[in-house]
C-alpha cells in the first residue's frame, strides 16, 4: 500500500472517502493502512478470508455463447457443494447523515514536477447522495454530473478551470457510484493556499447558478447522443465491462437486469423533463444546495511528509520489536525461512483447468480490405458489422517537420480539437463534436518497421467515429480543423497546457514503469529517441517548463508552423470501417472532405534524407506506400539514468536491443519474456522482493525490456533481472513452462478484435495477414533449445547493448556510482 499512497491523487481520494463515510467500512483503507497492517493478526486475516471470500458472499456472472446449464453445473459441483451456506454479514449499513457540513485537512508529499511549485494545494467539496440500488436515480445523478463537470461547456469547467485558479479538477470529481451510497465531488488541484475561500465561494455560487439557469437543451441532447453511441459501439471487453458496470449495485442488493435497461431510463428521463422542465435543477437543489452531509477536504504539501512517514514506521517497528521475546524473534526468523523456501518451490498446477497448445487454431482468420483512393490520398476500406457506426482514421506524416518542433507534437495533438475551428469557438466546437460524433482525437504515432531495426514511420493519427446519419457533419468538422484551426486564444491555450502538464506529472507514480522502460530504451534504437521525446520524461519536463512560461506567445507562433507540416494531404492516408450498406456513402463523404482540404496540400521535402518506401497494399497493386525514416549507421549506446522522485518506491527497467518483428528470433524472445515473467521474475521481484509487479516484455521495436512496478528495491532488482537470464541459460525450465508461456502469448495474439479495429494492423503498421501467420507459425515452433540460445546470444552480459533507468527516492548507492547519470 505504500506504493499506492506514493500517488498524491490516490492519497487524496482515500482520505476523502474515509472522511465522508466515517461510521463503517468505508472509513478504513480496504487494502490496509501501512501503519495499521502490522497490527493485523493471523487469526483476524483467516476469519476475514473465511467470511468475505466464501461462496455465500459471491456473485456469479457469465457472458458468452456457451450453454449456461454447463456453467451452472460446474459451479455447483466444483464450488458450491464443497461449502455449507453461511451468513457472511457483509451488508453495508447506511451512513448516518450529518446535520451540518464538515471540513478537514490532510497533508501530502510535495511534487517536484508540479506545473507551478507555489500551487500544490487541493480542495474538494464532496456530497453524500442516495443509495445506488435506486437504478433510475443513479442514472439521473450520473447524467447530471456529466452536465455539470464534463467539457468546456459545463458550468464548473467555466467557473473553476477557465479562471486558471488551479491546474485541473481535483483527482476525485463528479459522480461516484462505487459505494453503497453514491457521492458527488467537485474541486481543484494545483491551487494556491490563499485561494481556498475563493474556490469554496465559486463552488457555492455555481450551484446557485445551475439551480437558477438549468442546462441548455442542446447539451442534454449531446449527452443522450453520447449514450446512444456507447450503446452501439462494440468493444472486445464488452462482457467484462458489463460485469464491472453492474457489480457495485448488485453487490449491495440492486437489480442487475434493471441496470441494463438504459433505453428505458433515457425514455423515463425524457418524460420526467417534459413533465417538469426544472427536473434537473430540483435534483441539484436537493442533493447539493440543501444537503448538509457535505465534506470540504483540503490537502497541502508538507516538505517533511516523507520524513514523518518514515519516522512513524520506525516507531511502529520499534514498538513491535520491544514486545518480542528472544523466542518470538527466533520463531519469526524460522517462519521467514519457511516462507522463503515455500516461495522458491515450484507450485503444483496440475489441479487447475488448462488449455493445451494443440487446442490453439493453427491459422488466423483473414480480414479482407479494399484499397482505394480519395483524390491522390490512399484509402483502406474495411467492411464490418459496426452496428450503425462509421469509424474514420487518417495518418499524416511527420517526415517534413523540422527537428526543433518535434517536442511540441504531443501538445499540438492534444489541443488541435479543443481550440475551436472555422466559425466555431472552442465551446461550440466541443458541443458539435458531442452532438455529431463519438469523439474526435489526434495522437502522435511512432511505428517501428517490422523487418529492420532503426527504421520507423513517424506521424500523427486522426481518429473519429459517428452514427451513419452524421457522416457529413463529422467530415465537416475535420475540414474546419484542417482549413481553419484556431490557435490565437492564449487564455484557452494556457488552460490546456496547465491541464496537460498536471496530468503528466500525476501519471508518473501510476505509470512509472512505462517511463522507466521508455527512458531505458532511449539510446538503443532510432525509434527510442523519438518515443522518449513524445512519451517519456523528456515530454513531462518539457510541458512543465511550458506551464511555467509567463508568456505563451512563442508557443502560439509555433503551432501554425506545425500545422502546415502535419495537416497536409500530400503526406496522408485514410481508413474507414463501416457496414457494407454505408461504405459507398462513407467513401463519397471522404472524397468530399479531401476536396475541401485540397488547398492545404503542399509538397514539402523530408527533413531526413534516408527515406524508404513500403507498399500499403500487400499485393502491391495500388502503388501507394508508407514512407519510413531509416538510419543504417545509427550507433546504439549504453546508459544508466536515475530520476530522483518524491515517492518511497522505485520503478526499475533494463532494456536490451534485439531484433525486429519479422526476424526468426523474435518469436522466441516473446515466449522467453512471458516464461521468465511467470516462472522466475514474478517470484523474485514480487513475492520475495515485495514489489507490486515485475517482469519482462518483448517490444515491437526490437527492444527486450525488464521492469518492476512500485518496487521497494532498486539495484537489487537489476540483479534479479540478471539472475532471470542465468536461469534461462541454465535450461532449468520444463516443456510445461514453455507451453504455458505460449498459451499466454497466444491469448494476446488471438485476443478478439472489434469491428472498429479490423484491418488496423495493416493500415497502421503494415502488418499483413501473411506476416501475422508467419509469426504465428514461429511461435508454435519455439522450443527449449531455441530459448536457451536466444538468451545466450541477446541477453548475456557482454553480448548485449542495454540501457537502464530507475525512477525512485533518493539513493546514496547510485549517487556514489559514477556510471549513473542523475536527473
Amino acid at each position: 500500500m505504500k506504493g499506492v499512497f506514493s500517488d498524491n491523487e490516490r492519497l487524496f481520494a482515500q482520505h476523502l472517502q474515509n472522511k465522508l463515510y466515517p461510521n463503517h467500512t468505508y472509513s478504513v483503507v480496504s487494502g490496509g493502512e501501512p501503519l495499521a497492517i502490522p497490527d493485523l493478526t493471523w487469526e483476524q486475516l483467516k476469519h476475514f478470508h473465511a467470511t468475505h471470500y466464501h461462496p455465500s458472499n459471491a456473485r456469479f456472472f457469465t457472458y458468452g455463447d456457451l450453454p449456461l446449464e454447463n456453467h451452472l453445473e460446474q459451479i455447483q459441483e466444483e464450488a458450491l457443494c464443497q461449502f455449507e451456506r453461511i451468513d457472511p454479514n457483509t451488508e453495508v449499513p447506511p451512513q448516518p447523515r450529518w446535520t451540518s457540513p464538515r471540513e478537514d485537512h490532510v497533508t501530502c508529499s510535495p511534487d517536484a514536477l508540479a506545473p507551478d511549485q507555489s500551487k500544490q494545494n487541493t480542495l474538494c467539496v464532496s456530497y453524500l447522495l442516495g443509495d445506488i440500488t435506486d437504478t433510475f436515480e443513479g442514472f439521473i445523478l450520473s447524467l447530471l454530473s456529466s452536465l455539470m463537470v464534463s467539457g468546456p461547456n459545463s458550468p464548473f469547467y467555466k467557473s473553476l478551470i477557465e479562471p486558471k485558479i488551479g491546474s485541473d479538477f481535483s483527482s476525485v470529481v463528479g459522480y461516484d457510484g462505487s459505494t453503497k451510497e453514491a457521492s458527488f465531488s467537485i474541486g481543484l488541484q494545483g491551487m494556491a493556499e490563499e485561494d481556498t475561500e475563493r474556490v469554496k465561494r465559486i463552488i457555492s455560487q455555481t450551484i446557485d447558478e445551475i439551480i437558477q439557469n438549468g442546462f441548455e437543451s442542446e447539451r442534454i441532447e449531446a449527452l443522450l447522443h453520447k449514450i446512444e453511441i456507447q450503446m452501439k459501439h462494440q468493444s472486445t471487453n464488452f462482457g467484462l465491462a458489463l460485469a464491472s458496470y453492474i457489480a457495485s449495485s448488485w453487490n449491495h442488493g440492486g437489480d442487475p437486469v434493471e441496470l441494463l435497461k438504459i433505453s428505458d431510463s433515457v425514455a423515463k428521463f425524457r418524460q420526467a423533463l417534459k413533465e417538469n422542465p426544472r427536473f434537473l435543477q430540483d435534483k441539484v437543489k436537493f442533493y447539493l444546495k440543501e444537503n448538509t452531509h457535505q465534506l470540504t477536504l483540503k490537502m497541502s504539501p508538507d516538505e517533511d511528509y516523507m520524513g514523518k512517514q518514515t519516522q512513524a514506521e520506525e516507531i511502529k517497528l520499534q514498538e513491535k520489536i520491544q514486545l518480542l521475546s528472544d523466542g518470538d524473534k527466533k520463531q519469526i526468523y524460522e517462519k521467514g525461512l519457511e516462507l522463503l523456501e515455500a516461495q522458491s518451490k515450484t507450485q503444483d498446477a496440475s489441479c487447475l483447468p488448462a488449455l493445451r497448445v494443440s487446442d490453439i487454431e493453427p491459422a488466423i482468420p483473414i480480414t479482407p480490405v479494399q484499397m482505394s483512393s480519395a483524390g491522390d490520398v490512399p484509402v483502406q476500406l474495411c467492411e464490418q458489422p459496426t452496428n450503425g457506426l462509421v469509424y474514420f482514421r487518417a495518418v499524416c506524416s511527420l517526415n517534413t517537420l523540422p527537428e526543433d518542433l518535434r517536442a511540441y507534437v504531443p501538445l499540438f495533438c492534444s489541443i488541435i480539437t479543443k481550440m475551436g475551428c472555422g466559425d466555431l469557438d472552442y465551446r461550440q466546437q466541443a458541443q458539435q463534436m458531442e452532438l455529431r460524433t463519438g469523439g474526435m482525437s489526434v495522437s502522435p504515432l511512432v511505428v517501428p518497421d517490422s523487418t529492420q531495426m532503426d527504421t520507423f514511420e513517424q506521424g500523427i493519427l486522426l481518429s473519429s467515429s459517428c452514427l451513419e446519419r452524421n457522416l457529413p457533419h463529422m467530415f465537416h468538422l475535420w475540414s474546419n480543423i484542417f482549413n481553419n484551426p484556431h490557435f490565437h486564444d492564449e487564455e484557452r491555450l494556457r488552460v490546456l497546457v496547465m491541464m496537460s502538464a498536471q496530468e503528466l506529472a500525476n501519471g508518473i507514480s501510476y505509470s512509472g514503469h512505462m517511463y522507466a522502460m521508455t527512458r531505458a530504451s532511449r539510446h538503443l534504437t532510432l525509434t527510442g529517441v523519438l518515443q522518449e521525446t513524445f512519451d517519456g520524461m523528456e515530454q513531462v519536463k518539457f510541458m512543465k517548463r511550458m506551464a511555467e512560461m509567463p508568456d505563451l506567445s512563442q508557443v502560439i507562433r509555433t503551432l501554425p508552423r506545425i500545422k502546415k507540416h502535419l495537416l497536409n494531404p500530400e503526406h496522408m492516408r485514410c481508413a474507414i470501417n463501416a457496414t457494407p450498406q454505408i461504405m459507398s456513402e462513407s467513401a463519397a463523404q471522404l472524397e468530399s472532405f479531401m476536396q475541401d482540404v485540397a488547398e492545404t496540400k503542399r509538397e514539402r521535402k523530408p527533413v531526413r534524407t534516408n527515406i524508404i518506401k513500403k507498399p500499403l497494399d500487400p499485393q502491391g497493386k495500388s502503388g501507394a506506400s508508407r514512407k519510413l525514416v531509416t538510419e543504417p549507421n545509427f550507433q546504439p549506446c549504453q546508459m544508466k539514468t536515475f530520476f530522483q522522485m518524491p515517492f518511497p518506491v522505485n520503478f526499475v527497467s533494463e532494456s536490451i536491443r534485439t531484433v525486429p518483428f519479422c526476424h526468426q528470433d523474435y518469436a522466441s524472445l516473446c515466449i522467453l519474456a512471458r516464461m521468465m515473467t511467470a516462472k522466475f521474475l514474478h517470484g523474485e521481484i514480487r513475492e520475495k522482493g515485495g514489489a507490486y509487479g515485475g517482469g519482462a516484455k518483448m517490444g515491437g521495436g526490437g527492444v527486450f525490456s525488464f521492469y518492476s512496478y512500485r518496487d521497494p528495491n532498486s539495484v537489487q532488482t537489476l540483479s534479479a533481472f540478471r539472475k532471470g537470464v542465468d536461469w534461462v541459460k541454465s535450461g532449468q525450465f520444463t516443456q510445461q513452462d514453455i507451453d504455458e508461456a505460449k498459451l499466454s502469448v497466444f491469448s494476446a495474439v488471438d485476443s478478439p478484435v472489434s469491428p472498429s479495429d479490423k484491418g488496423m494492423g495493416l493500415f497502421l503498421s503494415g502488418l499483413s495477414d501473411e506476416m501475422k501467420q508467419n509469426h504465428r507459425e514461429k511461435l508454435f515452433a519455439v522450443d527449449h533449445k531455441g530459448l536457451v540460445d536466444v538468451a545466450e546470444r541477446y541477453l548475456s552480459v557482454g553480448q548485449r547493448t542495454c540501457g537502464v533507468a530507475i525512477l525512485g527516492p533518493e539513493n546514496d548507492a547510485i549517487k556514489k556510482d559514477p556510471s549513473w547519470i542523475l536527473k
